[in-house]
């Protein structure tokens, strides 16, 4: 079944990617680029030079899923990340991928589980 949602830990390639990468391209960038194993179950967030195209690239049980959005008009704008940090929240993907753009907020305190 297809499907994302916020179980799932996001991962944003930081810089412009080509988006004539596929499958191996992708994962090759999740390896070498970010130090990701890309077969880890994670989202890997690639997003293009002009912030009108998206892919979302996943590993499921079987094989790699790829998600693909072209915008017709506007842009992308990925959320202001702190220094070196890759991860994405998904509310944060849903609000870029949406379009939506929040000039200010305050995150309730949520109950979260130590590893």
């Amino acid at each position: 079944m297809f499907g994302l949602g916020g179980s799932l830990v996001y991962q944003l390639y930081s810089k412009p990617c080509d988006m004539r990468k596929s499958f191996n391209g992708l994962s090759g960038l999740v390896s070498q680029e970010l130090g990701r194993d890309p077969l880890s179950g994670e989202v890997f967030i690639f997003i293009n030079r002009d912030l009108n195209l998206i892919k979302l690239l996943h590993w499921e049980r079987g094989g790699f899923v790829v998600y693909y959005k072209r915008l017709e008009a506007g842009t992308f704008t990925p959320p202001v990340m702190e220094a070196g940090s890759t991860l994405i929240q998904w509310p944060a993907l849903v609000l870029m991928i949406e379009g939506i753009q929040v000039k200010e907020y305050v995150q309730g305190r949520r109950f979260k589980l130590e590893k």
